[in-house]
């Protein structure tokens, strides 16, 4: 008899030990997801932001080599690989800079997205450079 009794007292785990396991699990999840997706929001605002600024370096370089802008990119939109004078503008997977001159071929500015992203980010070039995206469009510059 002593041997039954010692066998039901080496059981599994109780049904209240297994919910407050499941619920902290819950707990740990909804904390870590939310934090998860912002964070690869804003992996994807930094690609966009880097992007910029290449497309800007090369666009600069091709004004200081060439006296001028490359105007024949006026209304382009960049993705991938873009030789831009003698120099390659590399983008980020799935981001698009469009590009944009302003009437005196002076100044430019760039908008850059990507469809999994979700904000715009611009560069002014008369404004400064990087431009917040609540702050900035190109019909302003």
């Amino acid at each position: 008899m002593r041997a039954r009794e010692h066998d039901r007292d080496e059981g599994g785990f109780t049904l209240i030990e297994l919910l407050v396991v499941i619920i902290i699990i819950g707990i740990l999840s909804a904390i870590a997801i939310p934090i998860f997706l912002r964070q690869r929001q804003r992996a994807y605002e930094a690609s966009l932001k880097s992007d910029l600024r290449t497309v800007a370096n090369e666009l600069e370089s091709y004004q200081s080599d060439d006296l001028g802008y490359p105007l024949q990119f006026d209304g382009a939109t960049l993705t991938g690989s873009s030789v831009i004078g003698s120099g390659v503008a590399r983008l980020s997977i799935n981001n698009s800079v469009d590009v944009t001159f302003n009437a005196a071929a002076s100044g430019y500015c760039l908008k850059a997205y990507n469809p999994r992203g979700g904000t715009d980010w611009y560069y002014i070039s008369t404004l400064g450079g990087l431009m917040p995206r609540s702050t900035a469009a190109c019909g302003s510059f």
